[in-house]
């Protein structure tokens, strides 16, 4: 069993950085045109350029969402786009559109493909077609099962890469087209615009009882089917590893950049554990990293068949027990020198998230302001301060976290 590549996501080049810092081996992000995530910043040719020679200078791929589904009038602009994709280094671009992707094998043939979730994969037959199409690798769609993944690998062409997500929010669509945004306030979810209007509050009214409104929940007579909640399989890697995947797909292009580096941290230790060799338990603190970045319930979605815990969420909120209250910069003389981000107080309790490690737990004390002078609180935006520190040495861009005292929710 081949040990799975960890792919995540960068919607900007701070999560880039994340990503490649703790413990990513490819990263997927998107250009300014032609991509699936409008909301992302996303990354203009000089930006995708240079994102590449930093990922590849740290031994991490990176391909590029091609995967917008492209009206008549911007196909003109698209061969000088994927040559300039091509010249930037990208080691794949992922791409739904048939159209796109023979117009991709025409114009840059070398230039590996794989074929997004957006193509909708649940069968051995589709992702033949696509393999001979010139796609070297297959994102599998969401409501896929275990077993009939492990059917598809064994009646593919061997050297055909199949990709699954193992963990972030999904779709109400599952595997994406999706209209609703669209219809209710002109933003176009096959476009990159969604509007998750999937996840906003709704209440039904029946037309004799004007202005009395009746919640959509879930009960024993139905279900809530609008709100997905987020998928999580960090407990079940090797069973999809023995199904035939070959990439774990984190999901969150419009993520923050601590989110990125909670999740790949976790999951790169939860892999190192269970593909390494010798083989060893995760230990708990993996999992419990889990629930320490903003994240809705989490569910093993179609996996293991029709989800017996449902995949809708009767609520559109977040769990969020974390605030991030500063980024290191460094660690000298007994100090650690942070980049302020949330107020936190001398005497607080904070948790570092670091590269590669369990969470280590500190108080602050002989808090100081940049100019050396002894403060109380920092809880001015992106001050620097520091802080008394003899713990080991820390790189830059590890996350200072602080525990909120209720969990606190959010759409």
């Amino acid at each position: 069993m081949v040990k799975p590549e960890l792919l995540c996501p960068a919607g900007d080049r701070e999560c880039l950085e994340a990503a490649v810092q703790y413990g990513a081996d490819a990263v997927y992000l998107g250009a300014k045109t032609f991509g699936m995530r409008a909301a992302a910043k996303n990354f203009d040719i000089p930006q995708i350029q240079s994102a590449v020679e930093h990922a590849h200078a740290n031994g991490v791929k990176v391909y590029l969402t091609v995967n917008v589904l492209p009206r008549n009038r911007e196909l003109d602009a698209f061969p000088a786009f994927i040559k300039d994709v091509q010249a930037c280094g990208v080691d794949a671009v992922i791409a739904a559109d048939l159209g796109v992707i023979t117009k991709i094998r025409e114009i840059t043939p070398d230039l590996p493909i794989h074929a997004s979730t957006q193509t909708g994969v649940v069968n051995y037959a589709t992702a033949t077609a696509l393999w001979n199409m010139g796609c070297e690798r297959v994102v599998l769609a969401r409501e896929m099962s275990v077993e009939e993944i492990a059917e598809l690998r064994a009646k593919t062409p061997q050297e055909l890469e199949l990709e699954a997500f193992v963990h972030g929010a999904m779709c109400m669509s599952i595997s994406g087209r999706c209209l609703l945004s669209e219809y209710l306030t002109g933003r176009d979810a096959n476009r990159g615009a969604c509007a998750q209007s999937c996840r906003w509050k709704y209440a039904l009214m029946e037309e004799k009882r004007p202005n009395q409104f009746f919640p959509i929940g879930e009960d024993e007579d139905g279900s809530y089917i609008l709100n997905a909640k987020d998928l999580c399989m960090a407990e079940h890697l090797e069973t999809l590893a023995k199904a035939g995947i070959s990439s774990f797909k984190i999901e969150g292009r419009a993520k923050a950049a601590y989110y990125v580096a909670g999740v790949a941290n976790a999951y790169r230790m939860a892999m190192d554990c269970v593909f390494g060799k010798p083989k060893m338990d995760v230990p708990a603190w993996v999992f419990d990293e889990l629930d320490k970045v903003s994240h809705r319930p989490y569910t093993t979605g179609f996996f293991f068949g029709q989800p017996s815990d449902s995949i809708h969420n009767a609520t559109a909120s977040y769990v969020r027990n974390y605030d991030v209250v500063g980024i290191v910069q460094r660690t000298d003389s007994g100090r650690m020198y942070v980049s302020q981000r949330n107020r936190f107080f001398a005497g607080d309790t904070l948790e570092i998230l670091a590269p590669y490690s369990e969470p280590i737990t500190i108080s602050v004390s002989d808090l100081q302001d940049g100019e050396g002078n002894v403060i109380e609180a920092a809880n001015h935006a992106v001050m620097d301060c520091s802080m008394a520190y003899d713990g080991k040495e820390l790189p830059k861009g590890a996350f200072l976290r602080k525990k909120v005292e209720e969990s606190q929710t959010g759409a």
